[in-house]
């Protein structure tokens, strides 16, 4: 198909265009159903009177540093478990079990450790996306072609050497598939740690709104996350083009 951006805002006005149609004739009320120019309205309120860019930044500020943190543990946890078998076989029920936890069940326990503010929702951002890096980075690590393994040994490649100069290079597409699903967890941690543990924050406002009845307020802050959500995604996905495009020019 030709232009598949361009038919996919068409598609996004036809959908626009038909819930505004649908909220005038279903005569819905704004507390259950805005319509997209009642949401748009309210974004641009919220905009414009600064009410919004506070919590916004306090958002970014939290997925930033939960994401950082998530992503280099879970980097060196899949690099220290895949090159230790041993290490792995001890570790690594314990890496599930934290994973299986249910995270929000979790930030009550997080604010009685660290109290109330940013640290909370960074812990729990960082829980939330190092378990991806960490599997991603660990398969990646480990489906190393034999040959070229063979290869290092004979010429005499010490374990670190190997380690960085082949099996990383060789894990590359996994560990960055791994980064694409940590940077969209990221966002869903930081929101969810800020509906429990935060009076600032894009989670906040949305508890906020809910407290107030204002659905339209609501719908305009999920706007929000749903744009930077995008914009994270994107930009791990060019993170990703830029790391792999030496290794695709390389000949076969």
């Amino acid at each position: 198909m030709k232009y598949p951006r361009l038919f996919a805002l068409v598609l996004l006005l036809v959908l626009l265009l038909g819930w505004e149609w649908a909220v005038g004739v279903f005569k819905f009320s704004p507390l259950v159903l805005p319509a997209p120019s009642v949401i748009g309205a309210a974004l641009w309120r919220a905009f414009s009177t600064g009410y919004l860019w506070p919590h916004l930044a306090q958002t970014t500020l939290e997925l930033g540093l939960g994401l950082a943190l998530g992503v280099m543990l879970g980097f060196a946890g899949g690099l220290l478990l895949g090159e230790s078998a041993a290490l792995r076989r001890v570790l690594m029920p314990y890496v599930v079990t934290s994973q299986v936890v249910p995270k929000l069940a979790l930030v009550p326990l997080f604010i009685v450790w660290f109290g109330f503010g940013t640290t909370p929702t960074v812990v729990i951002t960082a829980l939330i996306c190092f378990f991806p890096l960490l599997e991603n980075t660990l398969t990646g690590i480990a489906q190393v072609d034999a040959a070229r393994l063979e290869l290092f040994r004979m010429l005499g490649a010490t374990r670190w050497q190997t380690l960085w100069r082949l099996k990383v290079p060789a894990g590359l597409p996994a560990i960055l598939a791994g980064l694409r699903v940590a940077v969209v967890l990221a966002l869903v941690g930081a929101v969810v740690g800020e509906f429990v543990g935060a009076s600032k924050g894009l989670g906040a406002l949305i508890i906020a709104a809910q407290g107030s009845m204002d659905t339209p307020l609501m719908f305009a802050v999920l706007l929000v996350i749903t744009a930077l959500g995008l914009l994270l995604y994107e930009l791990a996905l060019w993170i990703e083009r830029a790391l792999l495009r030496p290794y695709s020019q390389l000949p076969d």
